[in-house]
């Protein structure tokens, strides 16, 4: 995802909202290409996650329904992993339309296959047809649907996620490192037992996983992940 985002950056101009900006972790990204970055948060969900403690916040919080700027306010709009977690995302796909200039550019992802995370708030998965009848409703024309990721790398995903978060609790770690913001804080203490087994299971597994989903890029399976506009 990163990869893809680095390629995409450059489309970005002008005034930029991140909406479910998070602790911003792709500001510095995009901050060459527009004229002002500005993050938006809804307010009691980030309030529950790790990032509400970091030095990086948001700009503005709204209210979950509206987003607090006039119609036509923004360039480029950036919504990385959010609808996923909204319960009413064709609404917030609406607003987002809303404020987004004519004939400009709105830079979204969503997951396909992924485990629960910032929970209570993971509502919804996305495939390719509900993403263009989405968008299409709110009178927005994708021009660009990329897939990440193959069979290999859910399978890898799932697998590591079990080892990471259920047998080593390895989230506060995680957290620890600027990682999982989008999570609450890590509640459980670190199984320190697990950890000499399990960190080098998580490399074995994530280095096996990207082999073999670079051999199988070609793959209708490909489109397993997700989606991304």
């Amino acid at each position: 995802m990163i990869r893809q985002l680095t390629d995409v950056a450059p489309k970005a101009r002008g005034r930029l909202l991140d909406v479910g900006c998070g602790q911003k972790p792709y500001e510095q990204m995009f901050r060459p290409y527009v004229t002002e970055y500005v993050g938006l948060e809804h307010e009691a969900t980030f309030a529950e996650t790790s990032s509400s403690g970091h030095a990086s916040r948001p700009d503005v919080y709204y209210d979950g329904v509206t987003i607090p700027f006039e119609d036509a306010s923004f360039d480029t709009l950036l919504n990385i992993q959010v609808l996923e977690r909204t319960p009413r995302p064709q609404a917030l796909v609406h607003e987002m339309a809303r404020v987004l200039r004519s004939d400009r550019v709105l830079i979204a992802s969503v997951p396909f296959s992924f485990r629960l995370h910032e929970e209570p708030h993971d509502y919804f998965r996305d495939t390719t047809h509900g993403l263009r009848d989405m968008f299409d409703r709110a009178g927005l024309e994708i021009v660009e649907l990329t897939a990440h990721g193959s069979l290999w790398s859910v399978l890898g995903h799932k697998l590591n996620a079990f080892l990471a978060f259920r047998v080593a609790r390895l989230q506060g770690v995680g957290q620890a490192r600027g990682k999982l913001g989008h999570e609450r804080g890590a509640r459980e203490s670190t199984r320190r037992w697990a950890v000499p087994w399990v960190v080098p299971a998580l490399a074995l597994v994530n280095g096996s996983s990207r082999v073999r989903s670079r051999a199988a890029r070609r793959d209708r399976t490909a489109e397993l992940p997700g989606d991304r506009p």
